[in-house]
C-alpha cells in the first residue's frame, strides 16, 4: 500500500508542471508551424519574387530562376536549422535552459518582422534572409525544449511529457495549414502577416518563461546551487520531501565532476558515449528517411486523383490524423515502451508505404484504388507519430547524462535537419525519376531501421538518466558480475523492473527469438 502511494506520487503531475512544461512546447509549435507555413502561399511568393524583379529591371524573371529563388528560400529554412541545432549545446551550456529560450525567441522576432515587412519593401531578399532567421531560431527549439522537458519531468513520465514537444510540432503545422488557406491568411494581400505571425508565440513564450523556474539539474550540477534546485523541485513536485531527486542529481553531478567536460567529438571517441550516439543519430534519421516529409509532399496528388474535389481540405484532414495519433501515442509510451512503440510505427509505415505504391500505380486501370491510397495515407502519418515522430526527439536527452547530454542533443538535432535537409532537396528528382516507386526507396529505409531498433536499441522505460548512463558505462568497460550470455542489463533502481538491453556485438537468441534471459 505503502509503495502504491508513493508510486502514486511520482506520477503527480502539478498545475505548476503543466505551465512550464506547455511554455516549453511553445518552441516546439513555432518549430511546426514555420515549417508548414511555406506551402500554402507557395504560387503567391512566387508572383512576388516576378514582380519585385519587374519592377526592379522591366522584365520579368524566367519561370527557372522563379523556381530556383523559390527552391533556395525553402532550403535555407533547413540550412538554419542546422546550424541552429548544432549550436545548442554551447548555447545551454552558457545561458543556461531557461535564458537560452528566452535569448532564442529574439530570433523568432528578427526572422518574423523580416518576412512580414518583405512585401511593404519590394525585397524578396528579406524574405529569404527572413526564412534563414528563423531557421536558426527553430534549429535551436528542436534541442532547447525537449531539453528542458525532459530535465523538468518526473522519471515515471519522462516518456508522456517528451511527446508533447512532437506534439506541439503537429499542432504547429495543422495550424499553418488551416491558417494558410486562402479564405484565411493565404491570399496575395495576406500571406506577408502569415509568415508574420510567428511573432506572436514568441512574445507569448517570452512572458511566461519569466514565471518558469531554470532546469533543477541544471541549477544543481552545472552551478551547485542546491537550495535554488530544492524550491524548484518543491514547486514542481507539488510535495516537499523531493531528496530522492536531490539525491540522484548529487550522484549524476559526483560522477560528472570526476570526468572532464564532453565535447562533440568525445562523444564519437569514447566507447561509453560511442553507442548511445549512434542510436541517437539512427533514430534521428530514422524519423526524417522513413519519407514521412514525401508522403505530405504527394498527399495532394493522391487526393486529387481520387476524385476529391479540394485536395487542400484533405491534405488539413492529413494533420488531424498527425494530431490525434501524437495525442494517442502520449498515454502509451511509458506503457507499451519507447522501443516497442517505435517497431510498430516503422512497422506500420513500411506496410503504408508498400500499399501506397501498389494502389498508386494500379489507379489509371482500377479507380477504386485510389480510396486505398488515401487509407494508405492516413494510416502511414497515423503509424509515424505513433513512434518515429516523437521517440527520436527525447529518447537522445534519455541517453545520456547531465554532461554529454548538450552536445549529444546538438549532434542528433543536427543529423535530423541535415536528412530533412537532404530529403526536400532530392525527392522531388527521385520522384520524376522513379514515379510511384520512389516510396519503395522508403519502404528498404523502414526495414533497416526496424533491424537496428530491435536488436540495438534498448528500452529506456521508467530509468533514471543515471541507470541508462551506468548501462552504457558497463557495456563499454565490461560488466562485473558477468551478464548471462547474450544480454547486457542496465543497473536498475529499487523502483523499476529490470529490463534487457541489447549492445551492439551480435547476441545469441533463444528459440522464440528474444534475447535468451
Amino acid at each position: 500500500m505503502e509503495k502504491m502511494e508513493e508510486d502514486k506520487k511520482k506520477k503527480q503531475v502539478t498545475c505548476y508542471l503543466l505551465f512550464c512544461v506547455s511554455t516549453a512546447v511553445i518552441g516546439s509549435l513555432q518549430f511546426g508551424y514555420n515549417t508548414g507555413v511555406i506551402n500554402a502561399p507557395a504560387e503567391k511568393l512566387k508572383t512576388f519574387v516576378r514582380n519585385v524583379t519587374l519592377e526592379r529591371s522591366g522584365e520579368p524573371m524566367k519561370d527557372d530562376t522563379v523556381t530556383l529563388v523559390w527552391s533556395f528560400a525553402v532550403a535555407v529554412f533547413s540550412v538554419g536549422g542546422m546550424i541552429g541545432s548544432f549550436c545548442v549545446g554551447a548555447f545551454v551550456n552558457k545561458f543556461g535552459r531557461r535564458k537560452a529560450m528566452l535569448i532564442n525567441n529574439i530570433l523568432a522576432l528578427i526572422g518574423g518582422g523580416l518576412m512580414g515587412f518583405s512585401n511593404l519593401c519590394r525585397s524578396f531578399e528579406m524574405l529569404i534572409f527572413g526564412r534563414l532567421v528563423i531557421g536558426l531560431f527553430c534549429g535551436l527549439c528542436t534541442g532547447l525544449s525537449p531539453m528542458y522537458i525532459g530535465e523538468l519531468a518526473p522519471t515515471a513520465l519522462r516518456g508522456a511529457f517528451g511527446t508533447l514537444h512532437q506534439l506541439g510540432v503537429v499542432i504547429g503545422i495543422l495550424v499553418a495549414q488551416v491558417f494558410g488557406l486562402e479564405s484565411l491568411l493565404g491570399s496575395h494581400t495576406l500571406w506577408p502577416l502569415l509568415l508574420a505571425l510567428t511573432i506572436l508565440p514568441a512574445l507569448l513564450q517570452c512572458a511566461m518563461l519569466l514565471l518558469c523556474p531554470e532546469s533543477p539539474r541544471h541549477l544543481l550540477i552545472n552551478l551547485n546551487q542546491e537550495e535554488e534546485a530544492r524550491q524548484a523541485l518543491v514547486r514542481l513536485r507539488g510535495y516537499e520531501d523531493v531528496s530522492e531527486d536531490i539525491n540522484e542529481m548529487k550522484e549524476e553531478g559526483r560522477k560528472m565532476a570526476m570526468e572532464k567536460k564532453v565535447t562533440i567529438p568525445e562523444l564519437f571517441r569514447s566507447p561509453a558515449y560511442r553507442q548511445p550516439i549512434i542510436i541517437a543519430i539512427v533514430l534521428q534519421l530514422s524519423q526524417q528517411l522513413s519519407g514521412i516529409n514525401a508522403v505530405f509532399y504527394y498527399s495532394t496528388d493522391i487526393f486529387s486523383k481520387a476524385g476529391v474535389s479540394e485536395p487542400i481540405y484533405a491534405t488539413i484532414g492529413a494533420g488531424v490524423v498527425n494530431t490525434v495519433f501524437t495525442v494517442v501515442s502520449l498515454f502509451l509510451v511509458d506503457r507499451a515502451g519507447r522501443r516497442t512503440l517505435h517497431i510498430i510505427g516503422l512497422t506500420g509505415m513500411a506496410v503504408s508505404a508498400l500499399l501506397m505504391t501498389i494502389s498508386i500505380e494500379l489507379i489509371p486501370k482500377n479507380q477504386s484504388l485510389s480510396y486505398l491510397a488515401i487509407v494508405a495515407v492516413f494510416a502511414f502519418v497515423a503509424s509515424f507519430e505513433m513512434g518515429p515522430g516523437p521517440i527520436p526527439w527525447f529518447i537522445a536527452a534519455e541517453l545520456f547524462e547531465q554532461g554529454p547530454r548538450p552536445a549529444a542533443i546538438a549532434v542528433a538535432g543536427c543529423s535530423n535537419w541535415t536528412s530533412n535537409f537532404l530529403v526536400g532537396l532530392l525527392f522531388p528528382k527521385l520522384e520524376a525519376l522513379c514515379g510511384s516507386y520512389v516510396f519503395i526507396i522508403f519502404v528498404v529505409f523502414l526495414v533497416f531501421f526496424i533491424i537496428f531498433t530491435y536488436f540495438r536499441v534498448p528500452e529506456t522505460k521508467g530509468r533514471t538518466f543515471e541507470d541508462i548512463a551506468r548501462g552504457f558505462n558497463s557495456t563499454a568497460s565490461g560488466p562485473s558480475p558477468p551478464p548471462q550470455e547474450g544480454e547486457v542489463t542496465l543497473p536498475v533502481s529499487p523502483t523499476t523492473e529490470k529490463v534487457p538491453m541489447v549492445d551492439f556485438p551480435p547476441v545469441e537468441r533463444s528459440q522464440n527469438g528474444l534475447p535468451s534471459a
